[in-house]
């Protein structure tokens, strides 16, 4: 066994970095037996080095990140600062010195994943990041190398537990948005500003980086669709249970029947409660995968959190430090395929369209015309009417999203219509 220890340089000592470094020094034995050699915690980049931090030689801390990763003794850089710069800058300055980089960084993988792939390659380094999605989840790991000779066609996931604890609220206490949200905050749950979680950035950050992975193809933030949350109701919930389903935020990333093309995209949906997905309650993430040899695979736990992060963090270091080890490198950027990224129009999906009419004779008919003379296929209709007015409840047929938004904006135009009072796609069946 080496007895020279390898130097880890951590970036940023919140809740994840501070329970990294509290694993690094409480299991210290335990991962130089399964590295190979001991690890050191050499340096830690912070922006408040007055705060007091448990269990961490203050002599460690400095608020020059960049001088830190340019020591060029560092064998890893643990990057826990999230955003996109400095981390981008201090990422690539990792590799120009010697380290491999192990991050967190969902925002920043998403939308530069590419350059920083290419970057690592050019050094010799690694760029491990499975704690960017769905926390302790075993996820990028198992699409990146245990599927590796399989073929992805489906990746459906909840990858974010805000959003998942408040749908789950409204689902089972009958709550209404606000009030959900509001216990959330209350519960540490969602942050004050909860806006990345409940309009979805957050989700497509993560639906980007697994539709890369699976499909094997350079899947950017901007290329993912994104639909938030927050005008879900609890009306939205009784038309969900009389058809036997709820409400989820779902990731879907899908390769298109002929294989020529894949699309990402996040948006709350109705899914069957015989579906595993329909099950996942409170905070928890999970995602299902269909993969042409294996079939259908579920992965399921808590998604975020210091302690679940931070297990995913130091899942990736050891791997980075064996390769280090080995003087090798691990899987990198997969992106052979080049497929392009379609557009939301062209997802064939289902639609739940509930309607506010005028409750005469001929109504229906006329709502019946719209969505043949846009292709597209009905499959129940529930109408409820009183004193002149009426709810239209029309669940639709698989079709492209874009005959469907068509079918809508149509629908809205007719004297009959008087509002469209919720749209909701149906997935998972």
């Amino acid at each position: 066994m080496r007895t020279r220890p390898l130097k880890v340089a951590l970036l940023g000592c919140g809740v994840v970095g501070s329970e990294v470094a509290r694993i690094m020094t409480t299991h210290a034995d335990d991962l130089t037996a399964r590295i190979g050699a001991p690890v050191e915690l050499a340096g830690v980049a912070v922006r408040r080095p007055s705060k007091v931090r448990e269990g961490i030689d203050p002599s460690l801390v400095t608020t020059d990140a960049t001088a830190l990763v340019k020591r060029g003794d560092i064998d890893v850089v643990v990057e826990v600062i999230g955003g996109i710069e400095p981390a981008r800058a201090l990422i690539t300055t990792a590799f120009e010195h010697g380290a491999s980089v192990v991050s967190a960084n969902k925002a920043l993988i998403a939308q530069d994943g590419a350059a920083l792939h290419a970057a690592a390659v050019e050094h010799g380094r690694d760029l491990y990041y499975e704690a960017a999605v769905a926390g302790a989840i075993p996820l990028i790991r198992p699409l990146r190398e245990s599927l590796a000779g399989d073929k992805v066609n489906r990746v459906l996931g909840i990858v974010n537990g805000t959003t998942n604890f408040i749908l789950d609220a409204m689902d089972t206490t009958g709550a209404g948005y606000q009030e959900a949200l509001d216990e959330a905050t209350a519960l540490g749950y969602a942050e004050a500003d909860p806006t990345a979680d409940v309009e979805g950035f957050d989700a497509a950050a993560k639906a980007a980086i697994l539709a890369g992975i699976a499909f094997h193809t350079r899947v950017r933030l901007d290329d993912v669709y994104r639909e938030g949350m927050t005008e879900v109701t609890a009306a939205d919930f009784a038309s969900a249970k009389r058809m036997g389903c709820t409400i989820k935020l779902l990731a879907i990333c899908e390769r298109a029947a002929d294989g020529g093309s894949v699309t990402a995209r996040v948006h709350p949906a109705m899914i069957p409660l015989s579906h595993p997905l329909a099950s996942v309650r409170e905070a928890y993430n999970a995602v299902f995968v269909e993969a042409e040899a294996a079939g259908q695979l579920m992965f399921y736990g808590p998604g975020a959190g210091g302690s679940p992060t931070a297990s995913a963090v130091l899942g990736d270091l050891v791997a980075v430090c064996r390769n280090k080890l080995a003087e090798s490198t691990g899987p990198g950027d997969s992106a052979y395929t080049q497929l392009p990224v379609g557009s939301m129009g062209e997802v064939v999906t289902r639609y739940h369209i509930s309607l506010d009419v005028a409750d005469k004779p001929g109504v229906l008919a006329q709502v019946a015309t719209v969505f043949a003379e846009h292709g597209v296929s009905i499959d129940t209709v529930r109408q409820t009417g009183k004193d002149g007015e009426a709810s239209l409840v029309v669940v639709t047929h698989r079709a492209p999203d874009a005959a469907l938004t068509g079918t809508v904006d149509a629908l809205r135009s007719l004297d009959t219509v008087r509002g469209v009072a919720s749209i909701m796609r149906v997935e998972g069946e």
